[in-house]
């Protein structure tokens, strides 16, 4: 190796991620997208008071987002020092180191695409009731799913100001509506009255502790996509600040519109009977509750909102992971092509292709393989990489508390000790809620084989992140140096042996 070696600069590259496209606004409208509240509040909510949540149901959202903008305090703080496309990829490098970090992006990439192949079978089953409906066509799921994933694939290389305004258009639509239906719900309680029952646990002491510990996971989880803000920050007007603003956004608007929404649907159904409503209705508890206090138009919009905002959180999810591909790319850890952008949209279009096909064939496969009832196997990938995004949080957390108090540059007391110090130790007891709680989640039995395949595949994707990265510091040290630095240029100079060292050149001895 030369005396100096540099890693691929985003110079060296046609094209790169354009700065300045966006605000910070339009930082959070792709991250509240990828949450997709409503289909939370469709999905989860229900199955939570099904459980027996009552009043905690709302209150462990309420909890759920004090962990995570303490999270965010930590989080913030790295991305306003490496205000690149990889996000936590980067993030965890700095901390946790190089190795570390590589490990990561491979279960961000394998968590993001589980999370969205899940969203195209939950479309495939929100889209049934309006196509009856309106057309009388019974439409296969796999065939919406793939009218959907032409959607993505096509509006993928769209110039980012472009779609984060189509993705603001469609999560304020959304947001309204959840908003119109948590109204129209506290207007007219069940019983005319709100009542104490609602809010707090009629006997505190009495609350089941296993449950409790089954909706902390599941909430957990309901929050993935807040964390994306970082994947643009290199495109924000403000690199070092925007991302980390948004982030705080998007964790309370999402906080407050869940516990909001959760709460007025106990309001509405009672609080003695919404356990029981929720059992038997399930997914239609929300809608079945606006058709008792609003027009029927208005519960078609929510199925229209819901087939919307399912799209938009499986277009958040695309770009997110289209970033990460592009980070990797840049940096040579992956294939260099996918490092390159469209010339007239700088957008990463190798990327997005790349993401493209392998959404395709995972729809392909599925439609091949007979699965002809989505649902199931959507909540079981839902699980699976929401679990995945729960372990990089706590990965990131804890890199943060090293990064931030190994190399201080200004940060406070807060963000850059007490705050990681608390998400750290709250994620940890997160991460084991949801392993211990895994049958439940993944909706099996305990002796089932996924209670084993799940964290086992986790695991297997970080340790061959690991073990890629440890070739690259033998076989390319210079792209090994560069891991987590954005393409900025690293200068690599070779260790000087000691002279005692084997191999090392000695002097040769002059007789006097």
């Amino acid at each position: 190796m030369g005396l100096n070696e540099s890693v691929g600069t985003p110079d060296e590259s046609p094209h790169a991620l354009a700065p300045g496209r966006i605000g910070a606004a339009a930082a959070v409208s792709f991250a509240l997208g990828a949450t997709a509240p409503l289909a939370v509040l469709i999905t989860v909510v229900p199955a939570a008071y099904a459980r027996g949540g009552g009043p905690l149901v709302p209150l462990t959202f309420a909890a759920l987002a004090v962990v995570l903008v303490c999270f965010s305090a930590g989080y913030a703080a790295m991305a306003g020092r490496v205000p690149f496309a990889g996000a936590m990829y980067g993030y965890v490098a700095r901390g946790l180191g190089r190795p570390s970090g590589v490990g990561a992006a491979w279960v961000a990439l394998l968590s993001y695409t589980a999370v969205q192949l899940g969203l195209y079978g939950v479309a495939g089953a929100a889209a049934a009731p309006l196509l009856h409906s309106w057309f009388h066509l019974t439409a296969q799921w796999w065939m919406v799913a793939a009218a959907c994933w032409a959607i993505v694939a096509f509006c993928g290389t769209w110039r980012i100001e472009i779609l984060g305004g189509l993705l603001a258009v469609l999560v304020i639509a959304e947001t309204a509506v959840i908003a119109g239906y948590a109204a129209a719900n506290l207007i007219d309680p069940s019983g005319g009255r709100i009542t104490a029952g609602s809010i707090l646990p009629t006997h505190p002491g009495a609350v089941d502790r296993p449950v409790l510990g089954v909706l902390l996971a599941i909430g957990a989880m309901t929050f993935v996509g807040f964390e994306t803000t970082g994947t643009y920050a290199e495109e924000t007007v403000r690199p070092r600040r925007g991302a980390g603003r948004a982030t705080y956004a998007v964790v309370i608007l999402f906080a407050v519109l869940l516990a909001g929404s959760a709460w007025s649907m106990a309001v509405a159904a009672g609080p003695d009977r919404v356990g029981e409503l929720a059992g038997t209705r399930g997914p239609e508890l929300l809608f079945d509750l606006a058709a008792a206090r609003l027009a029927p138009w208005a519960v078609t919009l929510g199925r229209i909102m819901l087939l919307t905002g399912l799209l938009a959180a499986m277009l958040a999810l695309h770009q997110a992971i289209s970033r990460y591909l592009f980070a990797l790319g840049r940096e040579q850890i992956f294939p260099r092509a996918l490092g390159r952008t469209a010339r007239r949209t700088s957008a990463p279009r190798a990327a997005s292709l790349t993401q493209s096909a392998i959404g395709a064939v995972a729809i392909g496969a599925a439609y091949l393989s007979g699965v002809d009832a989505p649902g199931v196997l959507a909540r079981r990938l839902a699980a699976w990489g929401g679990l995945g995004i729960l372990i990089l949080l706590l990965a990131t957390s804890l890199a943060a508390l090293l990064h931030l108090n190994r190399v201080p540059n200004g940060e406070g007391t807060w963000s850059r000790f007490v705050a990681p110090i608390l998400s750290t130790v709250s994620l940890g007891a997160l991460c084991y809620l949801a392993f211990r709680n895994l049958p439940a989640l993944l909706s099996v039995r305990t002796a089932d084989r996924l209670i084993w395949l799940v964290p086992g595949a986790l695991g297997a994707v970080a340790a061959v992140g690991i073990l890629h990265a440890w070739m690259l510091r033998g076989t390319r040290p210079a792209v090994y140096a560069g891991i987590g630095h954005g393409g900025v240029p690293v200068v690599v100079t070779p260790r000087i042996p000691h002279p005692r060292e084997p191999g090392a050149h000695r002097p040769e001895r002059v007789d006097r």
